[in-house]
């Protein structure tokens, strides 16, 4: 009380801290994972628990944060060294509470819940996978060669007049889009279907520009995780002078489960 008193007659403000959630563990232990919460200030990264579940947390004042990349990486950076030693349901990011009650009320309301998702989820890590074309303008004149209707299209558009020419343009442009897609579903499906056999579950994401075809992610058990690296090995080998893999993981769950403690 001293404090605050002091605080306000000297016209300060009172800042107040919360607790930052990044992920529900299967621990009844109190446990400190370091000095590594987010904020650059050094917070320590414990544990609040309930029977035999706890709330990965670490202190944070409660105004408004920047969200950045750099945040981002922070608290990734977190679930990653909370996962070597637990499995752990990603609490989506910038979940902040005002106490630490608050975060046993949560987990006492939803402990059936987060229980049994935490079994579903033990052992298992996302994998992701990105496929971008090396060379696109290889990709598009093999989708001239491939589709007549675009050839002759831009046949006919010597001579025309300027109307006849912008609407041919505009054909042209919208049959070259549907076979790219088109290009793109049947080269991804030969990436996508040997890795979801080997994995639990898996999804494909949005992609980004006309390059790229997949974004996918795979739950996979830790126990076929050297036959899965094994199988995109074997996909670099079948594909890499054509399409750019990128492989992305092990990480925490993040496609498959990502807990919204509230609105």
């Amino acid at each position: 009380m001293l404090e605050d008193t002091a605080a306000k007659s000297s016209g300060a403000s009172v800042v107040y801290e919360g607790q930052y959630v990044y992920c529900i563990i299967g621990t009844g232990e109190a446990r400190n994972f370091g000095p590594i919460g987010i904020g650059d200030r050094g917070d320590p990264v414990t544990t609040i628990t309930y029977r035999d579940m706890g709330a990965v947390v670490s202190s944070i004042p409660m105004t408004k944060y920047v969200v950045s990349k750099e945040t981002m990486i922070a608290h990734e950076k977190v679930t990653e060294a909370v996962m070597k030693d637990y499995a752990l349901l990603p609490v989506r990011f910038y979940t902040v509470a005002s106490n630490a009650e608050e975060i046993r009320s949560l987990l006492r309301r939803r402990y059936p819940e987060f229980k049994k998702l935490l079994r579903e989820l033990d052992n298992k890590v996302e994998l992701g996978l990105k496929a971008l074309w090396r060379d696109m303008d290889a990709i598009s004149q093999e989708i001239v060669k491939e589709n007549t209707e675009i050839k002759v299209l831009g046949t006919k558009m010597t001579g025309c007049s300027v109307k006849e020419a912008d609407q041919d343009k505009g054909a042209t442009s919208e049959m070259l889009k549907l076979a790219l897609e088109s290009k793109k579903a049947k080269e991804r499906e030969a990436l996508f279907q040997p890795l979801r056999q080997l994995s639990i579950d898996s999804c494909l994401n949005t992609t980004y520009g006309e390059d790229m075809l997949m974004n996918a992610s795979f739950l996979v058990d830790r126990a076929w995780e050297k036959e899965f690296d094994g199988e995109v090995e074997e996909l670099v080998a079948r594909y890499g002078d054509r399409i750019k893999l990128k492989y992305i993981g092990p990480a925490p769950p993040y496609s498959f489960v990502n807990i919204v403690v509230k609105e």
